[in-house]
């Protein structure tokens, strides 16, 4: 069997508009990020720690033809490892 012939999941989501069903990204609006720096003797400047509070809105979108595709969302959400 050819991987083209397997029978694909029953959970996997699909771009309604274009069939992809593989490349998708999120897209985080009002996004805080917080770097703290060390200064090194020579005046260059290490990261130390990074943190990011998310306030507004999170979209799924489309890899291939950017279609918003938030309401997979929680399926993206419930499938991370």
């Amino acid at each position: 069997m050819q991987p083209a012939d397997l029978p694909s999941p029953t959970n996997r989501i699909a771009c309604p508009l274009c069939g992809n069903s593989v490349e998708f990204y999120e897209v985080a609006e009002d996004v805080v990020i917080t770097t703290c720096y060390t200064q090194n003797d020579d005046g260059s400047f290490t990261p130390q720690e990074d943190t990011s509070e998310i306030l507004g809105e999170i979209k799924l979108i489309c890899g291939r033809c950017q279609e918003d595709m938030s309401l997979f969302r929680h399926r993206l959400a419930e499938m991370l490892f």
